[in-house]
């Protein structure tokens, strides 16, 4: 049987989007990078807040979340893929170990599902050798930002995790990340702060270079506008889901569709059946994959691994 193809607007009229001064500016003064940030989260914090935007938000999460451990492996010195962190995390069997990248990925994903009222939660995920200093760093952090922006409260923490421990990256850049959450007044934590960071500008910023802490704004503003481009493209993409959802008719599919909209890879075998995942509705194995395979010929999602076995399915661009 053929389907015909789902059609993915591209009309983005409709979603806030960049001003042409934002992204066609150079970052050459801190001066420049604050208020061009300014813009950029402002557009940011529309699209995630207003869900007549319709942007997925769980997925945007860990969409985010994937992109932080690629980066943070790179910064700690590991190099792996996108695919083998992905799979690590999604394919290894409950109960076994899931190896670094696993590991790393579950550090992420539970960091967007953090809940920002205390620093109790926060430390029992960055582990009891540094939980003692995360109110202080907080603190220093979002004293920063309250006096000159989110970006300089993201860097004053950074500092001052690194300033402790060199090789602390990961936990600078989740930090960061909670200082520009709560200076927005944002539910949920985005992954911004390590997408574009590199051991160079890290080992500037503990070094006191001067031009430090301009190349730390200006890329942490590079990945805000490249969070922006992928919440419009989500957004669209999960308008296209929703409009086709009526065509399918397996039991479930209601279920099945919400899992598409908050996870970024969906492992059949496991996420499916025996039951839809966060539910009761039994669906079998067989059924599972003839669903991933009619919403990758609807248009609506594509398999991301290129195996014939062991397939993830998303609608993640």
């Amino acid at each position: 049987m053929t389907y015909q193809p789902a059609t993915i607007s591209d009309d983005l009229t409709t979603l806030p989007k960049l001003p042409a001064w934002v992204t066609s500016g150079r970052a050459e003064t801190l001066e420049t990078v604050a208020f061009r940030s300014g813009a950029a989260l402002t557009v940011l914090d529309q699209l995630i807040s207003d869900p007549r935007y319709g942007v997925p938000l769980k997925l945007l999460a860990n969409r985010l979340a994937l992109s932080a451990a690629v980066a943070t492996s790179k910064l700690e010195g590991r190099l792996a893929r996108e695919a083998d962190i992905r799979d690590d995390y999604h394919l290894t069997p409950p109960g076994e170990a899931r190896g670094p990248d696993g590991d790393l990925l579950a550090f992420w994903r539970e960091a967007v599902r953090l809940r920002l009222k205390g620093p109790g939660e926060i430390a029992d995920l960055i582990g009891p050798d540094r939980g003692e200093d995360v109110a202080g760093w907080l603190d220093a952090g979002q004293e920063r930002a309250r006096t000159h922006g989110p970006l300089a409260g993201g860097l004053a923490v950074l500092r001052a995790v690194l300033d402790v421990d060199v090789r602390a990256e990961r936990v600078a850049c989740l930090l960061s990340d909670v200082v520009l959450a709560r200076a927005l007044n944002w539910k949920t934590v985005l992954p911004l702060s390590a997408l574009r960071l590199t051991k160079a500008v890290l080992r500037e910023l503990t070094a006191r270079g001067q031009r430090a802490e301009l190349a730390v704004q200006a890329r942490i503003l590079e990945s805000t506008e490249e969070t922006i481009r992928l919440a419009r493209e989500l957004a669209r993409r999960a308008d296209a889901l929703c409009a086709i959802a009526p065509k399918l008719r397996a039991r479930g599919s209601d279920a099945a569709v919400d899992l598409f909209l908050t996870e970024d890879a969906v492992a059949p075998a496991s996420m499916l059946s025996p039951r839809i995942r966060g539910t009761n509705i039994p669906m079998t194995d067989r059924a599972a994959r003839r669903f991933c395979d009619r919403l990758v010929e609807l248009g609506v999602a594509r398999e991301l691994t290129g195996r014939s076995t062991f397939r993830l399915y998303g609608i993640a661009p």
